[in-house]
């Protein structure tokens, strides 16, 4: 339990902690101007990948539209189903979808698996934000999100330092097509530095007792939402 005061001594508390929120909003709203403003890189490597409409360049992912937003979803090729963690994050997505359309925007999730296990995993959690398959191609490995056991050994390199584990890592990447059809890379996030999209996470945070991650690691809470009946009060 927290200490227990009136209402003045509280709202005193409120307010100085309202200082380090503005100070906050200030500094995000300063990092997110210098992402905008990072340079691009033209993607010259002609990816493909299969999709619900056959396969696909990186070009053809944008739907028509100018930006891209991908989500680098844990999904092995011999894997029965997705990474838990970023079930949590795709959670969020579906109803995002007629407003990033809006701005321009497209989302979809890329994995390695075989295309028609994603679509199934996508059925069973009811999600409806386009999914497609990677396998075959270097797209994970030049993102940096697969590695394999003797890369790590070697120093394989996730969010910019050395890996820990091989495999597969979560992540997303941004990318954007001009009117001529040319893609250009403008920005990824690994680990924490995506945790933003996850609405939960930013809804616990001003929850009593904050996130409140106690077990061995900090997403161990985490289940996909279909499975936790059994741990729900």
């Amino acid at each position: 339990m927290n200490r227990i005061v009136g209402r003045e001594e509280w709202r005193a508390a409120r307010v100085a902690l309202l200082e380090q929120e503005k100070a906050l909003t200030r500094t995000r709203d300063a990092v997110n101007a210098a992402r905008v403003a990072l340079p691009w890189v033209r993607v010259e490597k002609p990816y493909r990948f299969d999709t619900v409409r056959g396969p696909e360049t990186l070009g053809q992912l944008f739907q028509g539209r100018s930006q891209l937003l991908v989500q680098h979803f844990m999904f092995g090729p011999d894997w029965t189903e997705g990474c838990v963690g970023c079930s949590l994050w795709a959670d969020h997505v579906s109803a995002t979808l007629p407003h990033l359309a809006a701005k321009d925007v497209t989302y979809v999730a890329v994995s390695r698996a075989p295309l028609d296990r994603l679509l199934a995993f996508r059925a069973r959690l009811g999600w409806t934000f386009d999914w497609v398959s990677s396998l075959g191609s270097d797209f994970n490995r030049d993102f940096g999100v697969t590695f394999t056991e003797a890369e790590v050994a070697a120093g394989a390199e996730y969010n910019w330092q050395s890996v820990q584990s091989a495999g597969e890592v979560p992540g997303n990447s941004s990318f954007y097509r001009d009117a001529e059809g040319a893609v250009f890379h403008t920005y990824s996030a690994y680990a924490r530095g995506a945790e933003e999209i996850a609405g939960t996470y930013m809804l616990l945070d001003i929850a009593p007792l904050g996130r409140n991650e106690n077990g061995p690691s900090p997403m161990s809470w985490v289940r996909h939402h279909d499975r936790y009946a059994d741990t729900i009060r």
